[in-house]
């Protein structure tokens, strides 16, 4: 391995030392992937919309012969088809970006490779709030990719059509594609190879998980950071199997014959995303599925993989997640009667466990809750917080402890819905500015903090470093756990009762 990373590694350090060239606002990289010519914005040098691969529909990515003319990297590639808000959308969406403080092959920057939220169903990394300047800022070199999603990235049509062995788990094969991009090239860019981070927040954090069960993806990347998005389980290939039949039926197309399936406009294969789930009162659900050929397992059940084990992890979540689904100031939710949380809170739970219960114990924690209180506190905490700790727990237990947070800080903008999910996703990117974040002073301390210790993992494998408190490993003996507000501090086991509460009960990834 070491071997091969050198091979990688050496024709793009000659041609990064010699080839990076300094004019006013522009940066030039050369590197085996060809020859970019990217900008220099504030001392970072910013490439985007590098292409990393091409796919046909619903068929595995390959990678792209060497650019035999320079590529201008100055603008985004367009986000994947999908029902999301963003714009431009194409099916060849295949391009990743880079924020490089040095573009020099001998700086071997730690590198940070960021995966979009959004389930498997949306999102780009086009997202503003996925800026990589600031964090490249503080020393590492900032990669985000976009891939396939939903029915492009993970319809599984593999037991109808020979042609199509890989499609079910297509997104997550075009992340081990931009990865082995990675490997290649990076070095150009000032990133060392032998130092990939993966981080990704929600669905992106998942989909890091289910990396783990692929032994493709086995050595690309060395540390992983999930913020609100873990995967303990993937689907299996009987479910995804129905699932196909319910889109394709919404599709027009049928399970003999799904060649309409690759012909028809990408609108119409969006449309279709409307099929109602054969298991699941939701639209159909898509994600990676155990087709023991590119999936052999599931990621933490039981117990985290082999390749998991060998990895760094540092895991986390909001405190209030469940607040960014549903708005509390709606008449919902303002209006939602004791009579009523407790069906509400089981139609969330991922676990089959007592209502009633439930709802009696937070409020005896909690008198002066409202039922919406305690619907948020009790979603938050068995829907959100739980597959965290799921994945925590089974990292300790193998001996590889991970560093767990647990974000707090409350946004001054929208007060109403505290630390919801996605929240520290601009805290860590140090994208304040139009964000529900806020700018202020206590927002920029919280942002820093933050930043520091996801620099510090991307360099060692360890939040750590000089000049920062002290952040445990968790253990089973204490869960250490980093608590991200105004006072940052280390609290052992903060979410006590509540994980004691929801423990007796299995837990089901949704979806699986």
């Amino acid at each position: 391995m070491f071997a091969r990373r050198a091979f990688l590694a050496g024709p793009a350090a000659l041609l990064g030392a010699r080839a990076f060239a300094q004019a006013p606002g522009g940066a030039e990289v050369a590197c085996p992937a060809g020859r970019f010519t990217g900008e220099r914005v504030g001392g970072i040098a910013r490439f985007r919309g590098i292409r990393y691969g091409r796919a046909e529909r619903f068929r595995r990515a390959m990678a792209v012969p060497p650019e035999r003319d320079p590529v201008r990297a100055t603008a985004f590639g367009p986000a994947c088809p999908q029902r999301g808000k963003y714009r431009p959308q194409s099916e060849d969406c295949l391009f990743l970006n880079i924020w490089t403080p040095q573009a020099d092959a001998r700086a071997r920057l730690p590198v940070m490779v960021y995966v979009h939220g959004g389930a498997y169903a949306n999102g780009s990394v086009t997202d503003p709030e996925n800026d990589g300047a600031s964090l490249a800022g503080k020393g590492v070199v900032l990669v985000t990719v976009n891939h396939r999603l939903n029915a492009l990235g993970y319809l599984y049509l593999a037991p109808f059509d020979r042609r199509l062995p890989d499609s079910g788990n297509n997104g997550q094969l075009d992340l081990v594609l931009a990865l082995q991009w990675v490997r290649a090239n990076i070095a150009a860019f000032g990133g060392d190879p032998s130092q990939v981070t993966m981080f990704g927040q929600s669905g992106g954090g998942a989909k890091i998980a289910a990396l783990t069960a692929m032994p493709a993806a086995r050595g690309l990347f060395h540390r992983a950071a999930t913020m609100s998005g873990q995967q303990v389980a993937v689907t299996d290939a009987e479910r995804s199997t129905e699932r196909a039949r319910a889109y394709l039926a919404a599709l027009g197309a049928s399970p003999r014959d799904v060649s309409p399936a690759l012909t028809v406009p990408v609108e119409r294969l969006l449309e279709a995303l409307s099929a109602r789930d054969p298991f699941e009162d939701s639209p159909v659900y898509m994600g990676p599925v155990l087709d023991h050929r590119n999936v052999m397992r599931h990621p933490f059940s039981p117990g985290a993989a082999p390749a998991a084990r060998e990895l760094a992890w540092m895991l986390g979540g909001t405190r209030d997640e469940t607040r960014a689904y549903f708005d509390p100031d709606s008449v919902e939710m303002r209006t939602l009667s004791w009579d009523a949380v407790g069906a509400k809170i089981a139609a969330e739970l991922p676990v089959k466990a007592p209502v009633e219960t439930i709802v009696a114990e937070y409020r005896r924690r909690f008198p002066a809750h409202a039922p919406a209180d305690v619907f948020f506190a009790a979603t938050s905490d068995g829907r959100s917080w739980r597959p965290m700790l799921e994945e925590a727990e089974a990292l300790a237990r193998a001996g590889r402890p991970a560093f767990v947070y647990q974000f707090d800080f409350a946004s001054p903008v929208e007060p109403v819905r505290g630390a919801f999910h996605a929240l520290d996703i601009p805290f860590v990117f140090g994208t304040l500015a139009g964000s529900p974040a806020g700018t202020g002073p206590e927002s920029r301390a919280v942002s820093a903090a933050m930043q520091d210790r996801f620099v510090a993992f991307a360099r060692s494998g360890t939040p750590n470093a000089p000049g920062l408190p002290a952040w445990p490993a968790y253990r089973l003996r204490d869960r250490a756990t980093m608590v991200f507000d105004r006072r940052s501090r280390v609290v052992r086991d903060p979410r006590r009762w509540q994980r004691r509460l929801f423990a007796p009960y299995p837990y089901t990834q949704p979806g699986t």
